[in-house]
């Protein structure tokens, strides 16, 4: 399955943002989705996961209570809504497929997300 984000921009803090990551193909039902994101100069970093059907979701420490994963498996995308953002999550962000949950393949280009204070 091939994966693709899209939806970043310029915004200030404290704005929201929602970036979206669509797939190819129907069989994106049968994968969990992972969204990253790598910030100048950094490692990439896991941001969040959400399962295949949406049931279980996992976010990193630094976007609890502000990040929040979704998906629509009939519209084959996942998204990934950013509230309250700062400028620390200025980064190019990511998302790819799991099958276990432990490693991550079919990775598009990222959309760059920028946050000015």
């Amino acid at each position: 399955v091939q994966l693709q984000a899209s939806g970043g921009g310029l915004v200030q803090a404290g704005d929201s943002l929602r970036l979206s990551c669509a797939a190819s193909e129907r069989t994106f039902s049968t994968y969990g989705v992972g969204w990253f994101r790598q910030a100048p100069g950094k490692e990439r970093a896991l941001v969040g996961v959400i399962s295949w059907n949406g049931g279980s979701t996992y976010y990193a420490d630094s976007v609890k209570g502000r990040f929040t994963i979704s998906r629509d498996n009939a519209k084959n995308t996942a998204y990934l809504q950013m509230n309250s953002l700062k400028p620390e999550d200025t980064a190019v962000y990511y998302c790819a497929a799991t099958l276990d949950y432990a490693r991550y393949n079919s990775w598009g280009k990222g959309t760059q997300v920028t946050v000015s204070s």
